[in-house]
Formats: structure tokens, C-alpha cells, sequence
């Protein structure tokens, strides 16, 4: 009765659907287990052998836990929602939900022959509504909850507001925008519901901004650092630019400090926890404030600008100044208290200097000067207007109220105040507004020599100077083109503008030149940095590159060739109150001097930024968002899922809308609470719904909790299923996941626990990363030689071109190699001489080109054209292909054996590589079990291998001698006959290794092992049920196919998949007897097995009255016997 793995494989895996064996409880009383793959997007090319890695892994671990009496939750479900099926929609106007359903159901077939254990009851599916309504739901959980940073959590929005209505907002400790005005609980009452619409968005941890982010026009959305691959698009590589839009955004920045804290809690791979740790980006320095200067033109080498708003007198009105600030008038005094703390939204100064003038109040940012008059202006009309004159030609706009308007109707003053405000431009107010930069190095600030600012800093537009303006644009319009992860990378590249602009170092008071360039990022901090370039390398490059002073403040420090970045034994030098200080004590006192003239404070800074959270994209989840006067609105949970709409054309709309602005049917009716046609649009009752859709991400943050009770319609999932499941024990993905799917679900996870939803802070307690397995490409090598022709004329040419079309050759890679050095073997010569012949042929004189290189090409060539697991290439077939009709008329070179060997070289595996192997193939040739025990036996799961179909045979040969260690040409040949002690070692010692190494992951090491025992039992002639029924338990998480055969056989009506797993007796590896080497005068001369425990004088009898002894002594006494029991006999003399 042979192995016939084709006709097992189909019997078990149609047994386990039909049976729902792997179906998971949510109420058992056995204790629980959940291990979890990340899911997959199901693409159209199907699975290729690499993908099951972490899969087979996982599996084994939830089959053993199964033995070991778990409740084994293993689901699998798909990330369906994704911009391959978009694109795919876009250039053939197929539904992505119907590509979307194919790929899937091709994606199902390849997983179910491999036979996983999979509980397919609790499959999910992202793209469905069933689905997205949670993911939808999420998002309102988020956009109606701020965080607390009193109590270091996530509240619900509407304890926020009630603080708002009794205390204003001034003690209010939010993670919220940075530009935040101060009001009362009196204003905020009395602000209209837009305004508090307004502020409620500066702090809700989802929310609308304008947004620098990675625009890519080809695919026409926005893209994730991690879909951008060296200043393309990963998918498609079209260009990315850097541009502003508003978009959604989530509030990730709250949570960076217990994202870093956490990891300490979780058994995560130290790899991945070091890239969280970096991307999250966690530095200890301070805030720092330089003030803008009016620059004069220069080349920012250093000219002196002017920078005091006052005028030559200046000096001599200060003192009044401070004086009428001090006794101002009652219509001053009342206007003050509305217009202090940016309580309009912009900055006021009072009794300020402008020119030779003190003007009551003045907005710098807005250039907006308001005064208030007294009865004595009515007098002097005409020097007002002098005065208004000057400050005109300065660029301030004034307007004026009288005390009486002031005193009598303030709001109707304010609501003046706020018109003129909205209709000036910003500007860089000489002098006053500054550029925030945080630093880890406020120890250095006297060697500022410069600032830099990212190109997209919003203060550059506002404060480049004419002269300097068509430079800085032009660089701006480069730099756009590079994503950020390549200007981070790019450390040899140096570049950059001068703005024409200064600010002012807030202890020297010397003007500091502004520049702008790509190794700052806008997403990075402020946007801007105050370069030290004795202290920083790219700063030093770039100070050397412009001809930028670079000063030296550490003390006995060379920097005449580098930067000097070390601080640990650094004293400050050349900085005023900080020489002599070391690092530490000149960083405190920095912060402290910096504190003390409002121009810094100590800080922790994060490089972890908010999450943009809007894609231009059809296919993905949309938002439960409409819109009332510009504002968003959440529409109800109770009235979800949103479905997306259906829409003529996936592209972007004429007019730049996201595709949902194609949808005909995408409005709110606020009265039914039901998506309506947007000519119902009213503005009333029927608003206009968001059109753009959630990001790759939204879906994959909380599908692992979902899963536990998938089919709940009612909620998210139940109390009695998300406390019985808590948390993953164990997950199983790739490392590129690092800074993306799993820092946002990890975000998610913790929002979902402040608000109570969720039990555990993270989701997985453990998690390993599975290595790659690389494809081991093949290649042909085609021969183009170069040749000097003289062609006069256009027949000539026309010759020229018909000739190389002859005929192409392929010759092998050992000629190839010889070739590209020069050395030309047989064959290469006479492709040689017979290519002049062919260009004499048709009246052409050709020579040999030695100086040109390209004439010795690679070629990739699929790996399916190798006939079985060898590397002689099936010429005809691969010429038959489409793909390789350039090779349609190549004559091939082949070797003394009427072949040709391809070249093989190991890359990723990848299908533009031609390199891919589908696990169909090896399941059609080779069966599943031995694909599961390949991938295993392969090598440790965490580093990456390379494919080597021939390979397999090893694990197929394997199994088959399994089989036969069960059955013979009769049957089941399996007795109950009591097994021998070396059955019950053999049996034992595979127990103790395959347990140790499933817990340990160690699974390559467990198939060399089974193959050990197999063997050994064979060579025993092994039986016994005893033996054997619990050997195929211990290979059936790896090989589940041909144990549930071998189980059935054994005589058992039940599945294996729950049999207890065997119990591990040290006692049957304990040695009862040694095997001793007898050596005479130290050299062996025969071995004797003895009792372990003879004692020393037992054994000396048994060897001095052994016959061999007896004939090496030949009569002789001994002068010594040496015995060491357990070890040596050693007789001397």
C-alpha cells in the first residue's frame, strides 16, 4: 500500500471543513490560546511558496497547543481593501470588489490545500460593511474623545467640554494644536456652535489640519512614508511630491510615550522594538525662540539688518510707554481684556513702538494697528492722518474707534477687529514673531552660526526677500520631488537657499541668517533647526559648502576638518555665562537663562508626528462624515455601515475631487439618516458627505480583536468574548510591518483600553517575525557583440539593423564570465567571425568593438521553464511565451550534452523577478506535508533561505519512510506488541526535543529530528503501537495531512487534532548499562558493557577474569589497573 499523498491530502481537508474540527469556542472551559497570522491582502498573483512561512509556523504552534488541551483560537481573514484592485478598476472599470472577490477565493484554494488549521468561521474581511462599520465606528470613538494628560488618557469629548463651560480652557492639560487661544468659561459660552466646532477640532484625537503629506499625482492620493521607495511610489513607482492638504489626521503623538513604555511590557523581537523606539524618536532638550529680523539684502554671510519696529527716537518713548501701559485710559483697558492671550486668535501688543510713534494696540503677525481715540483726536484730525500716513508707508493698516464706541458696543468693536484680521495677509513681524527650534543641545548655542529651515516651513513663502525669491522657490520645487526617508538617508548630498531673512540669537543679539534646506523636515520637530555646525556634521558640511562662519564653543576642541558630536567629556567654551561647564550642568543652565528671558523652556520632543489619516482613493473605507457650513459631522453609530457608493470612474474627479466625487448618491439626509442623491443637497436637511476614504492601515488596527467574535452585528464584539480571549499570545508576521500596521494598532489598542472597550493596553503579548524566502532566479546570457561599421548612408543603416535582427545568440555563463574579462572562448569567436560575415554579407565592413561593455547581457528567464528541479532550460517552451519573444530566434549554445544551464543567482522572491514558485505546483509533485516540513527544515524561522525545489525530494523521501514504518504491501502492520527499551529511548528523546523546540520556534531542528527517529525505529524493526501511536502525534502539527491517515489506521474514529500530546518519562533515557573502552598501557584493545552502578572493585573482577584480558596479559600481573567508574579502564604493565 504506497503513500499516496494526493488522494490523503483531499480526504482530510475536505473532512476538516465539513467537520469545522478547527472551529474555535468562545465559552470553554479550557484554557485559552490565540495565535494569529497577519493577515494578507489578496493580491491576483496568488500565494508563492515564501508567503506560507509564517503560516506553517503558526499552524504548528496552534495544532500543539490543541494537543496540549487549549481552546486554540486560529482564524485567518483577509486586508482586502488596497490600491492594486483600484488600479486594476481604473484601467479596466472592473468593480474592486469583484477583482477583490477573485483574488480571494484563489487565495482561499491555495490555503486550504496546505492544510492550515484555520478556523474559517471568524474569516473577516476589511472591504466588507459588515466589517468597515466597526472600523467606521472606531474612528467616531476617536474624533469624539480628547486626551487627558492629568490623567494620561484617552476621555470622552464631552468632559472636555464641560470644563470648557466652567473654567474656559486656561488649565486645561491636553495633547492638543500648538496655536491654541486662551478664553473664559463666559467666552466660550458665548461663542456660536461653529467657533466651539473650531476649538473642539484643536484637541480631539481625530481631526482636520492642513497637512504636509507625500502627494503622488500618478495614483492620484496620498501615500505612507512606507509606500514611498526611493522618491517613488512603492506601487506603480510613480513620482511623489511633498504638498499641503487638508486632511484627517489621528492624534497618534499622544500616545507616544506610553507607545515607548509599553514595549517593554510585550515579547517582541528586539529588531523591531528598536524601530519603533527610533521612529517614535523620543529626545530631551528645549524649546528655543528666535526672533524674526527685517533682513537687508545680502548673500547670508552675515549683513546687519535693522530689527527694532521703533524709530530713531526710539529710545527716548520707551520709558513713556511703559508708562500709559501702566494708567491706561477705561475704553483701553476694556479692549485690553479681549484683545490679551490671543483671545481673538491673533497676537496683540499694547502701547508698542512703531516708527517714532506709540500705538495703542498693534497684531505684528497682521500688520493691523487699532486706536482709540479720545475727544482731543476730534482736534487733531489732520496729525492723525500724518501719523496714519507713516505707519501706511511702513505696511500697517490702522483703524480707529472712539472711547465711546469702545465702552458702549465692544462686541460690535471686536467683530470690526476680527473682519480686518481675516482680510490682512500674515507677515513676518520685524522683531517679534520668532522661529520655535527644539534642540537636544542648548549647551551649544553660542556656536549658531546660521538657522535652516525645511523647504515647506510655512514662515518660508513669508519671509524670503524679493532678491532672494526665484532661488528659493526653484529649490523648493526640487526638493518636493524627494520623498523624506531619501533627503534622511541622503547625507552626502548637500543643498540648500538663503531666505534673505535673519532672526536675532536671543543672548548675543547678533542677526542670524535664515536658510532653508532638505535635511530638515517640516515633519521633524518645528521644521527648523538652529545649526551649530562645530557640534553637528551636516551642519559643518553645509556651513563649509555656503561659506558659513563656523564657531568653535568647545574648549580645547579641534574642528578644522570635522564636527565635534561627542559630549560626554566636552567642556563649553567661547559662550559668555556657560565656559567652563561640562555638557550636563551648561544644558541645565542654557534652559534655565533661556527660561528666564521668555525665549525657551526645557522639553521633551517626540519624531513621531500625527497620522494622516485621508487617502484620494475609491477603494477603502469612507468616512460617517458629513458636512454642516464646512464643519464635520459624525453621523450616529447607530445608523452605520456607510457603504461606499458606486461611481462611474475611479479616477480623481475634472475638478480635483477625490474619486467619491464621482458618486451621484453621496448625501446626507439628516431627517431619514440615509445616504440620498446629491441634487437633495439643501443645506439644510441634506449635507454633503466626506469624499475621501481611510488609509491601508484603519482596517488592520483592530482586525485581531474583531475575530473573536466576528459575526456580533450588535457590537464590536461582546464582553463575555473579549474577556475570555483578551489578548494574541502569539502573532506571526514580517518585520516590515514594524512602523506601520503595528505601531498603529498598538495606538488603536491603547485608545480602545482608555475607553474601556478592550481589556489589555497591548494586543500581542508575544510576536515573532518570519525571514524571507528568496527566490533563486535564473538567467540565460544573451551575446550582442559590438561592432565598428561604417555606415555612409541611409540604405547603409537600413543594413545595419537587418543584420542584428538576424539572429540573436545565448551562450553559457561560463563563456559569458570569460567574455566580460576579455577572454573570448571558442564558441564567443566564432559568433564573432560569423557576424562579420553576416555585415560583409550585405556589402558592410565591420570590426570588432573591444571598447564597448554592453555586450554581454543577463537575461531573467522563468524559473517554470526549468525542466523538473534541475537547471537544463526547456528552450522550445520558454521561446512559446509572449513575455521572451525577443528570444524567439536565439540560437541557444548548448553544452557536450544538448543543454543549456541557466545561471542561478538568489534574490527576493518577487514575480517581475521571474522567480516565483507556487506552492501548487509543490503540492501537485510533492503533497503539502512535505511542503510544510520543507519550508520548516529549511532553516530557523527567523532568518531568511533560499528556495531550492530540489530540495523537497529530501522531505518527500522522508515521509514515504514514514508511511512505511506504519504500513507495508498489507496493511496497517502496527501490533501491541510491548515495546523495547530502545523504542521507549528512541520515543522519549524525540518527545523531549520536538516539545522543546516548538516552544522555542526551533521548528527546522524538529523535522531533522523526526527523520533521527524514523530512522532509528526502522533499523529497530518497531511495532508497537505504544511507540508509534505517539510518534505520529508528535509529527502531526507539522505534517497534519498523512498523521490523520495514519491515525485513522491505527484504528481512532476522531481527528488527531485533539489528542493529548505525549508525555515526556526521562526515566527511559536514563542508561542502565555502560559500554567501557579496556585499553592496556593506554591504547583500547577491546569494549565491555557493564552495569552503571558496579562499583570499582565489582568491575576490576569482571575485567581481570575476562577472556580478552587474560590473552593481552599472556600471564603477566599488572602493575596498576586505573578504573574510573562511567568512564575508563585502563590496565598498566
Amino acid at each position: 500500500m504506497n503513500y499516496d499523498f494526493t488522494e490523503i491530502e483531499a480526504k482530510w481537508q475536505e473532512y476538516w471543513a465539513k467537520n469545522q474540527t478547527f472551529k474555535a469556542e468562545n465559552n470553554s472551559d479550557k484554557e485559552k490560546f490565540y495565535v494569529l497570522d497577519m493577515f494578507p491582502y489578496p493580491s491576483g498573483a496568488g500565494l508563492h511558496v515564501g508567503h506560507p512561512l509564517g503560516y506553517i509556523a503558526s499552524d504548528i504552534y496552534a495544532r500543539y497547543k490543541r494537543h496540549k488541551g487549549f481552546n486554540v483560537l486560529h482564524p485567518m481573514g483577509y486586508d482586502s481593501f488596497g490600491l492594486p484592485a483600484e488600479q486594476y478598476a481604473i484601467q479596466t472599470g472592473q468593480h474592486p470588489a469583484i477583482t477583490t472577490e477573485t483574488n480571494i477565493a484563489r487565495y482561499r484554494d491555495q490555503l486550504d490545500k496546505i492544510g492550515f488549521s484555520f478556523d474559517w468561521s471568524r474569516e473577516v474581511r476589511t472591504s466588507t460593511p459588515q466589517y468597515y462599520k466597526w472600523t467606521q465606528w472606531i474612528f467616531i470613538q476617536l474624533f469624539n474623545s480628547w486626551y487627558n494628560n492629568d490623567t494620561n488618557k484617552a476621555e470622552d469629548i464631552a468632559t472636555l467640554t464641560a470644563l470648557f463651560e466652567k473654567e474656559g480652557n486656561a488649565t486645561v492639560n491636553a495633547v492638543c494644536d500648538e496655536d491654541i487661544i486662551v478664553f473664559t468659561a463666559e467666552e466660550w459660552n458665548a461663542f456660536d456652535t461653529k467657533k466651539q466646532q473650531e476649538l473642539l477640532l484643536q484637541y480631539r484625537l481625530t481631526y482636520l489640519a492642513d497637512t504636509e503629506v507625500n502627494w503622488c499625482p500618478g495614483l492620484g492620493t496620498v501615500l505612507a512614508n512606507d509606500e514611498i521607495v526611493n522618491g517613488v511610489s512603492e506601487r506603480g513607482g510613480h513620482p511623489v511630491i511633498r504638498k499641503k492638504m487638508t486632511q484627517w489626521s489621528m492624534r497618534i503623538s499622544a500616545y507616544a510615550q506610553r507607545l515607548l513604555d509599553d514595549l517593554t511590557t510585550v515579547d517582541w523581537p528586539q529588531p523591531l522594538k528598536d524601530s519603533q523606539t527610533n521612529w517614535i524618536g523620543r529626545s530631551q532638550g528645549a524649546s528655543v525662540t528666535f526672533q524674526i529680523l527685517p533682513p537687508t539684502p545680502s548673500k547670508g554671510e552675515g549683513a546687519t539688518p535693522g530689527y527694532m519696529t521703533g524709530g530713531n527716537n526710539a529710545h527716548l518713548l520707551l520709558e513713556r510707554a511703559k508708562e500709559m501701559r501702566n494708567n491706561p485710559t477705561e475704553a483701553e483697558a476694556i479692549l485690553w481684556e479681549r484683545l490679551k492671550g490671543k483671545n481673538i486668535g491673533d497676537k496683540f501688543r499694547r502701547q508698542h513702538l512703531i516708527a517714532d510713534f506709540i500705538v495703542d494696540f498693534v497684531c505684528l503677525s497682521k500688520k493691523l494697528i487699532v486706536e482709540v481715540d479720545g475727544a482731543i483726536h476730534e482736534e487733531q484730525k489732520e496729525a492723525d492722518q500724518s501719523r496714519t500716513d507713516v505707519l501706511n508707508a511702513r505696511g500697517f493698516k490702522v483703524v480707529r474707534f472712539t472711547n465711546e464706541q469702545v465702552i458702549g458696543d465692544l462686541d460690535a468693536v471686536l467683530n470690526n477687529i476680527i473682519t480686518e484680521l481675516s482680510n490682512s495677509k500674515e507677515v513676518p513681524p520685524s522683531g517679534v514673531r520668532g522661529i520655535d527650534v527644539f534642540t537636544t543641545r542648548p549647551d551649544t548655542i553660542f556656536g549658531v552660526s546660521f538657522m535652516t529651515l525645511a523647504p515647506e516651513h510655512e514662515l518660508v513663502a513669508k519671509i524670503t526677500t524679493p532678491e532672494q525669491k526665484a532661488e528659493v522657490e526653484a529649490y523648493i520645487e526640487a526638493t518636493a520631488k524627494r520623498s523624506e526617508r531619501e533627503r534622511m538617508a541622503d547625507v552626502k548630498t548637500i543643498s540648500g537657499a538663503f531666505t534673505g531673512a535673519y532672526a536675532e540669537h536671543p543672548f548675543t543679539k547678533e542677526p542670524v541668517p535664515i536658510w532653508i534646506g532638505d535635511y530638515v523636515l517640516a515633519g521633524y520637530g518645528t521644521g527648523a533647526v538652529m545649526a551649530v555646525p562645530c557640534g553637528d556634521q551636516r551642519d559643518y558640511d553645509f556651513a563649509k559648502k555656503f561659506n558659513i562662519a563656523i564657531p568653535n564653543v568647545f574648549e580645547g576642541v579641534d574642528i578644522s576638518e570635522e564636527a565635534h558630536a561627542d559630549k560626554d567629556k566636552t567642556v563649553i567654551a567661547n559662550s559668555d555665562f556657560l565656559n567652563g561647564l561640562p555638557y550636563k550642568k551648561a544644558m541645565k543652565l542654557a534652559i534655565y537663562e533661556l527660561e528666564k528671558i521668555g525665549q525657551g523652556k526645557g522639553k521633551i520632543n517626540y519624531r513621531l508626528r500625527d497620522a494622516v489619516f485621508s487617502r484620494q482613493r475609491y477603494w477603502g473605507e469612507p468616512f460617517p462624515v458629513y458636512y454642516v457650513d464646512g464643519m464635520p459631522q459624525m453621523i450616529d453609530a447607530k445608523h452605520l455601515p456607510i457603504a461606499l457608493p458606486e461611481v462611474e470612474k475611479y479616477l480623481p474627479t475634472e475638478t480635483g475631487e477625490p474619486p467619491l466625487g464621482n458618486a451621484t448618491v453621496w448625501a446626507w439626509d439628516t431627517v431619514s439618516n440615509q445616504v440620498v442623491d446629491n441634487s437633495k443637497i439643501n443645506n439644510t436637511t441634506v449635507w454633503p458627505l466626506e469624499l475621501n476614504t481611510m488609509p491601508g492601515w484603519a482596517g488592520s488596527s483592530f482586525y485581531f480583536n474583531r475575530y473573536m467574535d466576528p459575526n456580533n452585528t450588535e457590537a464590536i464584539f461582546s464582553e463575555e468574548a473579549i474577556n475570555y480571549w483578551q489578548d494574541v499570545d502569539l502573532y506571526i508576521g514580517g518585520s516590515e510591518h514594524a512602523t506601520g500596521h503595528l505601531l498603529y494598532a498598538r495606538f488603536w489598542q491603547k485608545f480602545l483600553f482608555d475607553k474601556g472597550v478592550v481589556p489589555k493596553n497591548e494586543f500581542a503579548k508575544k510576536l515573532i517575525n518570519q525571514g524571507m524566502i528568496t527566490g533563486t532566479s535564473a538567467f540565460v546570457y544573451g551575446f550582442g557583440p559590438g561592432f565598428s561599421v561604417n555606415v555612409s548612408n541611409k540604405e547603409d543603416l537600413q543594413k545595419y539593423s537587418e543584420v542584428l535582427e538576424m539572429k540573436k545568440y545565448v551562450i553559457s555563463k561560463e563563456s559569458y564570465e570569460n567574455a566580460v574579462k576579455g577572454d573570448y572562448d571558442i564558441v564567443v569567436k566564432n559568433i564573432i567571425t560569423n557576424r562579420i560575415k553576416d555585415f560583409a554579407s550585405v556589402g558592410l565592413v565591420a570590426e570588432l568593438d573591444s571598447s564597448f561593455d554592453g555586450t554581454f547581457l543577463p537575461v531573467r528567464v522563468d524559473v517554470k521553464y526549468l525542466i523538473g528541479t534541475t537547471d537544463v532550460l526547456d528552450i522550445e517552451r520558454l521561446k512559446e511565451d509572449p513575455l521572451f519573444s525577443f528570444l524567439k530566434k536565439a540560437e541557444f549554445k548548448l553544452n557536450s550534452d544538448d543543454e543549456y544551464i541557466v545561471g542561478r543567482e538568489v534574490e527576493k522572491m518577487s514575480k517581475s523577478k521571474y522567480n516565483v514558485v507556487s506552492p501548487d505546483s509543490i503540492c501537485v509533485g510533492y503533497g503539502a506535508d512535505s511542503l510544510r516540513l520543507y519550508e520548516m527544515f529549511l532553516g530557523p524561522l527567523e532568518q531568511s533561505k533560499p528556495w531550492n525545489t530540489a530540495g523537497i525530494t529530501g522531505t518527500h523521501g522522508f515521509l514515504k519512510k514514514l508511511w512505511r514504518l506504519y504500513v507495508d504491501d498489507n496493511g496497517i502492520k502496527v501490533t501491541d506488541t510491548e515495546a523495547s527499551k530502545d523504542n521507549l529511548k528512541t520515543l522519549h528523546k524525540t518527545i523531549k526535543k520536538v516539545e522543546e523546540d516548538i516552544e522555542n520556534f526551533s521548528f527546522n531542528t524538529s523535522v531533522s529530528t523526526f527523520m533521527i527517529a524514523v530512522n532509528e525505529l526502522s533499523a529497530q524493526k518497531c511495532t508497537s503501537r505504544e511507540v508509534l501511536e505517539a510518534l505520529v502525534i508528535l509529527v502531526s502539527p507539522y505534517a497534519p495531512h498523512i498523521a490523520e491517515e495514519l491515525w485513522s489506521k491505527l484504528g481512532h474514529t476522531n481527528s488527531i487534532s485533539t489528542a493529548p500530546f505525549p508525555k515526556f518519562e526521562a526515566s527511559h533515557l536514563v542508561e542502565s548499562s555502560k559500554e567501557y573502552p579496556v585499553s592496556f598501557n593506554g591504547k583500547m584493545r577491546f569494549k565491555l558493557e557493564l552495569p552503571m552502578d558496579f562499583t570499582k572493585d565489582q568491575i576490576e573482577e569482571v575485567v581481570m577474569a575476562h577472556e580478552k584480558t587474560i590473552q593481552q596479559l599472556a600471564g603477566r600481573t599488572p602493575k596498576k589497573v586505573i578504573i574510573v567508574p562511567g568512564k575508563i579502564i585502563n590496565i598498566v604493565g
